[in-house]
């Protein structure tokens, strides 16, 4: 694709990246359809510009290839099962359990602020709130030196 940018750290590229990466996990948790195919349909937003589509493809495809271990921390902290989560809701703690695990060099509080702001514009009222008590306690588990400093 001509209008694909190169892998950025940019925070506002990297921000839209997470952003169309939680609207393709909601709409694989909602559709079940097969990842890549949602992935290819996501590269055609009119927004791919602002994207950084390299942090995208690893997010979507890193939450995918490692649910099982995103889901063992998710499970340590709910008090339903993940399936009684909402969709928008359970895609953000994807997503976000996901960097926390294996994008070490994205700072544990980024990756909390992205979320809870996610949680805000697309999840339910008070939904952001749930969603940022689990992150935090996955956050002082697996980033337990980083929190430490806080």
């Amino acid at each position: 694709m001509t209008n694909q940018k190169p892998f950025s750290i940019n925070p506002r590229d990297r921000r839209w990246a997470r952003r169309l990466c939680l609207q393709a996990l909601y709409q694989w948790e909602i559709t079940h359809h097969d990842i890549r195919e949602i992935e290819l349909n996501s590269l055609q937003d009119d927004n791919i510009e602002r994207v950084d589509v390299e942090y995208f493809k690893a997010l979507l495809i890193g939450v995918v290839d490692n649910l099982d271990s995103i889901h063992s921390y998710i499970k340590r902290y709910i008090d339903r099962p993940i399936a009684e989560i909402d969709p928008i809701e359970i895609s953000i703690l994807r997503m976000s359990v996901y960097e926390l695990l294996q994008r070490l060099d994205v700072p544990y509080k980024v990756v909390l602020n992205e979320a809870l702001e996610l949680g805000k514009a697309f999840g339910a009222t008070d939904g952001y709130k749930f969603v940022n008590g689990i992150l935090d306690k996955v956050a002082r588990e697996v980033r337990r030196d980083e929190a430490a400093k806080k």
